[in-house]
Parts: C-alpha cells; structure tokens; sequence
C-alpha cells in the first residue's frame, strides 16, 4: 500500500514513519513517497527515516521527490502536513497580530485566519489533483487550520478527506487517566470544532464518570487542562474544552504573554528548527538523535505562554508523547483493513450538529470502517458554546470565500467577524499587514 506525505520534509514525519515500522499485517504501508518543495528537507527528513528503519525488518520503502503529481500518483492515502510560507510565514502572522494588540496563534484567531487564507488555494489546488491522479485515495489531512482546511478539500473530494489532531485524543487520555480508567476503553463525549471542542462526558463501563471529576477539586485540578483553565470555570462550564479554548477565555492574558515573551512561538520552531536542518548538512551528524532531541524540547515548550499565564508550571511526562501519528495510522488501518474503530476526527456534519448545515466539517467522535468515517449523533451543544461554534464556522466560511473570489472585501470581513478581532478598522489594518509580508496572499484585491 503506497501513502504519500505531503510536506514530507516537515520536522514531524518521522513521528508518522515510527507508527509505521510498527504495524504489521496485511495491508499495511510497504511504500511511502515523500513530497516538499525544499529538496534539502527532504534530504535531512530521509536521513533520520534511514536511521529509524535501520534495524526493522520489511521497513516500508522511502522516495523522495519535489514533483507532486508523481507524488500522487497511484497513491493509497494521502497525509497532508504542509505548511504554505514556512514557519517565517508563521512568526510573520504572529508578529502582524501581536502589533494590533490581538492574538497570532496559527490556527485561533487572526493568525489563523490569515494562514489559512494562504493555505486554502494551495489546498484546493492539491485536493483537485488527487480527484485526478489518485482518484480512489482517501486524504488524511492534518495541515492547519486542519477544520477550515478540510472543508474546503472536501468540496472536491467529498468524505474522502478527513481531518485529524492530536488535541482531543490527548484530552481524552488525561481525563480517562486521571479516573483511573483505560484511554482505549472510554468512550469520549466530544463536539465542536477543530481547536473547538469540549468534553462533555467520558464513559467507562458504561457510566459517565465526568460529574465525578467536576465534583472533585483535587482531582480536577491535577492535569493539564484543570490547571490551564482552573477548578472553577470548569466546574461553571460543567465540560472541560479543548486547550485552545484558553486563547478565548483568557484572550486579554494570553495576548499580554505573547507580547511579552522573548519570541513567539512561530519564531522559537522556526528558529530551532533552522538549527536541526543546518546540522543535517553534516554528512557525519546523528540525524535521529539530533531530531529526537530537537522534538523533545518542542514539545516541552507547547504552549508555554499560556501555562505561565495560568500557573500551570510544566507540561506532564506523558503528555509530551504527541499522538497525531497513532490517529493517523488507526485511522488508515480501520479503512484499508475494516478494523473498525472510533476516533475524533474532523469530518463534514451531515445531520450531527443541527446549528450547521450539512457540508460544514465538525470535530466529532466517528466510527470508522472500510467505507470512512461517520460521525456519531451528539446532544444539542449549550447556548455559550454554540455561539462560539456558529461564529467562527461563520468566519471560516468568509475565509473559503475570500479564497475562491479573491475578493479583499470579504477578506476584511473574515477578519472582522472573529470573535477575537475586536475592531473592523483593526481587520483592515490585518488584511493591510498580511498582504505587505506574505506574497502568498497577492491574490487579495
């Protein structure tokens, strides 16, 4: 079976790779093909691949290429992780935000709006050449913003794209953890939209042992997301939301943080991971220990600003395992073998959520089989969260038009519409920053 990685000389593949060389069985990948557009990534990302494979058997075959339809060509899956712009990309949104006094995160917000208005024609543009060149493919997407981005895929390729982040799989497991339970035995109440979502219930042999965990002061405040967000707004919101659900609560805290920290996050990867890519020149460099080490310390870093804003001092041991790499291969598994199974994934709504209309792609528990995912029926979500949910789908809808039309207007109005953007002059002043430092976003008239 041949996946093809797109952005396949991004700093994360070998987290893929690894999930590989540990399945086993029929059906399995025998033949990945590595796309970029930067030949020297690509070259330092096959070393460390070379490195992992090097003592497994039958280890799934490595090319690499910078030509995309070859790429595509005949492909089984397709895992999209591209970054249009780079990480400068990324500090630029960052950076254009923090200048207004609103935040840049690359997914929430007004840097999430402007990666994506950068990524959703390059995106479209991929989604149509798989209908072409590998029209029985499923596309496995996790480029960000990876809800509005597979919307906008899955107009071309209908539910044979899928989203997917590691976000709600790793709330999961430390809820399920912290009732003493088995990640993979829970059932996990989740809905709303990718970086959007709360748990609502966590069953375990049947019951719902969430209200446990809300009535529970200390046992509440004993993991990540109890010490992010505090005992008592969770225990108001009587769910525990997603991490990036912090950006909005505590919007005022966070931007204040990142304008204070010695570099923005965009900025710390960028600059980090220039260094791990420099030292793959070296032709006698240990590129899996390099890489390993590298990726130890981006990790220990997730969302440090937000954490130091809340007090919630270092991040877990077991939660710097990442995670996105194990849904990824679940889920082709459960596809190309009908090892049916369910996991949170971004998928178009169909009758799920009735506040959005069909073809928007929600973040919902899905079982999955040969035949794709299908999102389970979840209750109505409460007033609060609705109104966040049909907000920004209202804006990731301005941002799929502004993409398609090219209009500037309806970018403005993307812009304006956010819940985090608190002024129409300041969206302006956003699609005037962004259009001076990306040429990527050159088609906005």
């Amino acid at each position: 079976m041949k996946l093809t990685i797109l952005g396949g000389g991004g700093f994360r593949v070998p987290l893929v790779y690894g999930a590989l060389l540990g399945d086993r069985g029929e059906g399995r990948v025998t033949e990945v093909v590595l796309h970029d557009l930067d030949a020297g990534r690509l070259s330092a990302v096959t070393r460390v691949l070379a490195e992992q494979a090097a003592q497994v058997a039958d280890a799934p075959e490595v090319t690499a290429t910078t030509d995309l339809d070859e790429a595509l060509r005949g492909a089984d899956f397709v895992f999209s992780a591209i970054r249009v712009g780079g990480l400068e990309g990324r500090a630029n949104d960052e950076r254009v935000a923090l200048a207004e006094g609103v935040l840049g995160q690359e997914t929430v917000g007004a840097g999430g709006i402007a990666y994506g208005l950068r990524t959703v024609p390059v995106a479209v543009d991929i989604a149509q050449r798989v209908a072409r060149l590998a029209p029985d493919a499923w596309v496995i997407n996790f480029t960000n913003p990876a809800g509005l981005v597979t919307e906008a895929m899955s107009r071309h390729l209908g539910d044979r794209v899928i989203g997917i982040c590691d976000s709600p799989v790793g709330l999961g497991r430390r809820i399920a953890r912290v009732l003493g339970g088995n990640p993979k035995e829970a059932w996990i109440d989740y809905v709303g939209l990718n970086h959007l979502g709360w748990v609502r219930g966590l069953h375990i042999a049947g019951r719902d042992e969430l209200p446990r965990l809300l009535a529970d002061p200390d046992l509440l405040g004993s993991f990540e997301e109890g010490k992010l967000f505090g005992v008592d707004w969770l225990q108001s919101l009587g769910a525990i939301p997603n991490e990036y659900l912090h950006y909005y609560y505590f919007n005022r805290e966070a931007v204040r943080a990142y304008q204070q920290a010695e570099k923005t996050r965009g900025a710390f990867l960028r600059d980090q991971q220039a260094h791990f890519y420099e030292e793959m020149r070296n032709p006698d460099a240990q590129a899996l220990a390099a890489w390993d080490r590298t990726r130890a310390e981006r990790e220990a870093t997730y969302m440090a600003e937000n954490r130091e804003t809340a007090g919630a001092g270092e991040r877990d041991a077991d939660d710097l395992s990442g995670g996105y790499e194990k849904v990824a291969l679940a889920l082709m598994r459960a596809i190309a073998r009908d090892e049916r199974t369910t996991l949170i994934l971004n998928v178009r709504n169909r009758s799920t959520l009735s506040v959005l209309d069909t073809e928007a792609v929600i973040e919902v528990p899905c079982l999955v089989d040969a035949n794709g995912a299908h999102p389970v029926s979840v209750a109505p979500l409460p007033d609060h969260a609705t109104g966040l949910v049909c907000a920004v789908k209202a804006v990731e809808r301005e941002v799929l038009a502004a993409a398609e039309s090219g209009s500037r207007t309806t970018a403005v109005k993307a812009f304006a519409l956010h819940p985090l953007v608190d002024s129409v002059n300041v969206a302006r002043r956003l699609v005037e920053g962004y259009t001076d430092v990306h040429p990527g976003l050159s088609y906005l008239k």
